[in-house]
C-alpha cells in the first residue's frame, strides 16, 4: 500500500520536474522531496513529513503557475494517505 503511493507521489514529482513551465527552482525541490522519499533508511513518517513541509513551501512560492500548484496539492494529498 504504502509503497504505491510513494510511486504515485514520484510520479508526481517526475511530472513537475519534467514540467518547463515551472520556475527552475521549483523543479529543482521536487527532484529532492523525491530523493527525500526514497531514502529507505529513514522512517517513513520522518520521509513523509519532511516532503510534505517541503511541498508546502514549493506551494506558496509566488511564482509558481497555478496547474503547478495544483499538482502539488494533489501530491500533498496523497503524502497524507501515509500520515
Amino acid at each position: 500500500m504504502s509503497d504505491d503511493v510513494i510511486i504515485q507521489v514520484c510520479d508526481g514529482l517526475d511530472m513537475l520536474n519534467e514540467d518547463n513551465s515551472i520556475p527552475r527552482n521549483i523543479r529543482r525541490g521536487a527532484e529532492e522531496i523525491k530523493t527525500v522519499l526514497l531514502k529507505e533508511s529513514d522512517p517513513l513518517d520522518v520521509r513523509v513529513s519532511t516532503a510534505t513541509s517541503r511541498l508546502d513551501e514549493l506551494a506558496n512560492d509566488p511564482n509558481i503557475p497555478l496547474h503547478g500548484r495544483t499538482l502539488i496539492w494533489n501530491i500533498m494529498s496523497r503524502l497524507e494517505e501515509l500520515a
